[in-house]
């Protein structure tokens, strides 16, 4: 029987499912594409929270038994979506070693970041699902080919991988819920940074404790210019690093090897 469902139970993946997917009756104008099209719309303007079927069929025009003619669960359609998702990617061309392997996992990165950001419950959904679809696919074939590139060797591959990705995973989705905090309060992220900027620097208790701190935050605040900049700033000099450490980490190898 169709329901909304839940991640986790006995529940695997859309992906592993054996059978193939059912075909409407009576609704010529729908059609999977566009549901999950509507889906993801629909959760980047109002959220995860508020994201159900029926929201979702009134949104498509239809009754809600119309979409599980496409999808079982709900789990299954927020997988579909999941996926979707992935095809924003602009994959790098794995025959083209002309191109720097650092630049290329430079863009991969950039690309993760923008995506997480303006899908905001891309975060919340990486950790319940297999996210084993077409497109996630080949993003990993394609970052796999790149990880090769460099010459780190393969028993270091995913955990190279894992650093890159994670970290990107993690700013990104501090950076997503600082703007939501943002817009929860009716401020801008400049207007809300500066009201918390004055209000740790007023209080005593905080700046002669925690001095390196104070010092840290009024230099960002001097020199550093706008929140969005800040956030560039961070980003790229954290990159550079992460990228640096697989290259060091790649040459730590090769020296074991030889030694």
């Amino acid at each position: 029987m169709a329901s909304e469902g839940r991640a986790g139970g006995s529940r695997v993946s859309v992906w592993l499912a054996a059978k193939p997917r059912r075909k409407t009756e009576g609704e010529s104008t729908l059609d999977l594409e566009r549901i999950v099209a509507t889906t993801v719309r629909m959760l980047d303007t109002e959220g995860l929270a508020k994201f159900s079927m029926r929201r979702l069929a009134a949104e498509l025009g239809v009754t809600a038994m119309s979409i599980y003619w496409y999808v079982d669960t709900k789990d299954d359609l927020l997988e579909l979506a999941l996926d979707q998702v992935s095809a924003e990617f602009v994959l790098p061309d794995p025959a083209d070693e002309t191109v720097d392997w650092h630049e290329q996992l430079r863009d991969l990165a950039v690309q993760y970041r923008r995506i997480l950001v303006a899908h905001p419950w891309v975060s919340r959904l990486l950790g319940q699902y297999l996210n084993m679809g077409p497109h996630a696919l080949a993003l990993s074939e394609a970052t796999l080919a790149v990880m090769r590139r460099s010459g780190v060797p393969p028993h270091a591959m995913t955990g190279a991988i894992s650093a890159l990705f994670q970290f990107v995973y993690g700013f990104a989705s501090v950076e997503g819920m600082y703007a939501e905090r943002c817009r929860a309060q009716g401020l801008t992220e400049d207007e809300y940074y500066q009201h918390v900027v004055e209000t740790f620097t007023s209080r005593v208790e905080f700046t002669d404790r925690y001095q390196e701190a104070t010092e840290l935050v009024e230099t960002r605040t001097a020199e550093h210019g706008s929140v969005r900049e800040m956030w560039e700033r961070d980003f790229s000099v954290a990159l550079d690093t992460v990228i640096a450490g697989i290259e060091v980490m790649r040459d730590r190898s090769r020296g074991a090897t030889r030694s």
